[in-house]
């Protein structure tokens, strides 16, 4: 067996959607898989529900006047079924260029109405390892998305040797989140979020916000994050206002991408605003021994008998306990116990 690479190139898809449009959508995420491929990026991180967009309009509008553009995100989310009709020409993108991906999408339950916050990992061969589905939808978020549990709290195995979590937004905040990614072997983190400083009230708090939580996750977890943000742009802004009408409550531009070393110095980015890029940078697991001799979050850096930690990673939604995606075997899907920072 070859042995894995210390040193490889990520990147942040630093991009905007085709908004509301998932067909549309889909091909760009290609295009941009295609273009990571041609550089020679290993693993590429994509926003918050890239795929159809995020869905700005719950904060703009009174809740009563968006039931049928909600009936419309839900028809434009994305039903991840391995082949299926709308992950296929992903999957056949990553088998061709050889690139791992953390893409955020609105998952749509099959046959379903219920739609998930999501981030689907597909390895460099094309197959989903698996999707994690926000535990906590923000604020009027949960308009739109169920809750996630701790079935899909986890970490997946890249075929690069390594092994690749991710949360969305202000699920970052969540200590435990963090921490259970943390104690199952994290060695990459996929922060996805939205254009967060293009909404009134954060222009001055949000870049900020964002850069303080994927620093402490760099820190304290010593993991490489790849923070990936989305930009607002005219197509966005044109379906909000042709569905719902005028808002001033969201603006052009927006979104924080980077790559974080383990002791938070910027490998890549920061890269904000409405210049679509792949924010790359090489980053080096022969590096990672230095950090883990001053803390080691896994290791001999724990006070076990005096911070305890569980979490339960058992399924709750149906379609979860058909083991479609689940790389835990059946047994260990128990509460996980006595882990700590």
């Amino acid at each position: 067996m070859a042995s894995k690479p210390t040193k490889f190139k990520v990147a942040a898809a630093h991009a905007a959607p085709v908004f509301m449009d998932k067909a549309a959508t889909i091909k760009k995420v290609i295009r941009l898989i295609e273009q990571a491929g041609a550089a020679d990026i290993k693993l590429l991180v994509f926003p918050e529900t890239f795929v159809p967009g995020y869905p700005y309009f719950i904060e703009c509008y009174p809740p009563i006047t968006q039931a049928v553009a909600l009936a419309r995100y839900a028809e434009e989310s994305v039903v991840v079924e391995p082949n299926g009709e709308d992950m296929a020409g992903i999957q056949d993108a990553c088998r061709r260029t050889g690139v791992a991906i953390s893409l955020g999408v609105s998952e749509r339950v099959a046959g379903g109405h219920t739609l998930f916050n999501t981030q689907v990992t597909v390895d460099n061969d094309g197959t989903i390892l698996g999707v994690h589905r926000k535990l906590q939808p923000t604020y009027v978020e949960r308009m739109v998305w169920a809750q996630g549990d701790g079935s899909t709290l986890r970490n997946f195995p890249l075929s690069l040797g390594y092994n690749l979590g991710g949360l969305a937004c202000w699920e970052n905040t969540m200590n435990g989140a963090r921490q259970a990614l943390l104690t199952q072997g994290q060695h990459i983190h996929a922060g996805a979020w939205p254009a967060l400083s293009t909404m009134r009230g954060f222009e001055a708090v949000a870049d900020a916000q964002i850069e303080a939580l994927m620093k402490t996750h760099a820190l304290t977890a010593q993991v490489f994050v790849i923070t990936a943000s989305n930009y607002v742009d005219e197509s966005c802004l044109n379906w909000m206002r042709e569905s719902l009408g005028e808002q001033d409550f969201v603006k052009l531009g927006g979104g924080w991408s980077s790559v974080i070393h383990p002791f938070c110095a910027f490998l890549a980015g920061p890269h904000t605003g409405a210049e679509e890029k792949l924010v790359e940078a090489e980053v080096d697991f022969a590096q990672l021994g230095v950090v883990k001799v001053w803390i080691d979050a896994a290791g001999h850096y724990q006070r076990p008998e005096i911070l305890q930690f569980s979490f339960d990673p058992r399924p709750h939604w149906a379609d979860e306990k058909t083991n479609k995606f689940r790389v835990q075997p059946e047994e260990e899907e128990t509460e996980i116990k006595g882990q700590s920072v």
